[in-house]
């Protein structure tokens, strides 16, 4: 049989088919994980001159909250993970608040861009510390001795492949060394001031060294704390450590520190200049209205709102109005969320509480809350987080869906 007829057999068509699947796959970009990226292409890379001006335009005069927000506090934050994927919320923009938990959240999410918004300017300062830190560091490894200014030495060191468990027993058993933390300090002003563009006042820079104090001082056992607590007591709060080791609800660690991938997705977006800290009251005249008129000039949606429990004080305040009237300038769709973090309260448990934690954490679609809001139907911060909530475990709505 000639060449051309042996090519021309059903056999080899089907060799040759499978052969082309073959190599088509192998070609195919590899996958981010369980929560891959929507179809869109890579983002560019802000200018760092872009970066540090929609920080000064977008954030409004410095604000006050009673606690010094080193770490997150909610030990159920890993929860709702598995529901965020079953939603299919992904890509499209982040806005968050708060400390770490947003790079775990960004990590799951996989947005083109990200906000976090915070009243306090130390926020800020200290989301500038932490790029600073992912910008020095390619490795989960590096990034905790960096951050916690404890040296990788000696034999029993972390490898690139070391497990979230192993991370922590190391960390947990180096001391802090002062001159890495003078050393990495001086590294960290340069690196905001000259690479990211950002110019740090005489305060700003003795908030940096506040803030990176804390975590030299306290390692892994540092926690959120109220202010008046000072550095000698954390409250009971959970530790660094205890939340970087919690789990979701099928017992599997989901930290961004607990896998490559999702540390590698973090700090690229911190290297394409897409994570920006911008100092803003949720129920301000212009952090959310600026960030939702950027976002509707680029073509680009929300997919989640991370709020922790910003919304109780909104309501304590009397500025929840203002803060809905915020969201409505928001660009969504039918899959964009709410993530919201319940404390424990006095009157009564969460229906969606899971026992052994100090929070419950929540989706919430945000086309719902707005007819819900039109409808009345939040007469009190209980009432928004026990009206057609979306659990780990179970999704209410009253739309059948």
């Amino acid at each position: 049989m000639g060449k051309a007829s042996l090519l021309a057999s059903r056999p080899w068509r089907n060799v040759l088919f499978l052969l082309l699947l073959a190599a088509l796959a192998s070609a195919a970009p590899r996958r981010a994980g369980r929560y891959e990226q929507n179809a869109q292409k890579e983002p560019d890379a802000l200018p760092a001159s872009e970066f540090s001006r929609l920080i000064q335009d977008f954030s409004e005069p410095d604000g006050y909250f009673r606690s010094d927000n080193f770490t997150s506090n909610e030990t159920s934050y890993l929860h709702v993970i598995d529901k965020l994927h079953e939603l299919e919320v992904s890509g499209g923009a982040y806005i968050g608040v708060g400390p770490e938990q947003n790079f775990t959240y960004i990590a799951k999410i996989r947005p083109q861009i990200a906000f976090i918004v915070d009243i306090r300017r130390q926020a800020a300062i200290q989301h500038l510390l932490y790029k600073a830190i992912f910008h020095l560091a390619e490795t989960r490894a590096q990034f905790l001795a960096n951050l916690l200014c404890r040296p990788l030495a000696g034999d029993k060191q972390p490898t690139g492949t070391a497990s979230i468990s192993e991370l922590v027993d190391y960390f947990a058993r180096v001391p802090a060394s002062n001159e890495l933390f003078g050393r990495n300090l001086a590294r960290v002003k340069k690196t905001i001031q000259e690479d990211f563009r950002c110019a740090l006042n005489d305060r700003d820079q003795a908030r940096l060294e506040y803030v990176y104090a804390a975590f030299r001082d306290g390692g892994l056992r540092l926690s959120f704390q109220f202010s008046s607590f000072g550095r000698s007591g954390y409250g009971g709060f959970p530790t660094l450590g205890d939340l970087v080791l919690e789990t979701d609800l099928q017992g599997r660690f989901g930290n961004f520190l607990a896998s490559d991938d999702d540390y590698g997705f973090v700090r690229h977006l911190q290297e394409l200049n897409r994570i920006i800290p911008v100092t803003g009251d949720f129920g301000g005249p212009k952090a959310l209205a600026s960030v939702g008129a950027y976002l509707k000039e680029k073509g680009c949606t929300v997919s989640a709102f991370y709020t922790s429990n910003v919304e109780q004080f909104l309501f304590q305040n009397g500025v929840f109005g203002n803060f809905v009237a915020n969201i409505r300038k928001l660009p969504i769709n039918d899959k964009s969320v709410f993530i919201r973090a319940v404390a424990r309260m006095r009157q009564a448990n969460h229906p969606a509480y899971q026992p052994g934690h100090r929070t419950v954490t929540l989706l919430q679609t945000i086309s719902v809350f707005l007819r819900d809001q039109d409808a009345n139907l939040y007469p009190s911060y209980w009432d928004l987080v026990t009206t057609h909530y979306i659990s780990g475990q179970k999704r209410w709505s009253p739309f059948g869906n």
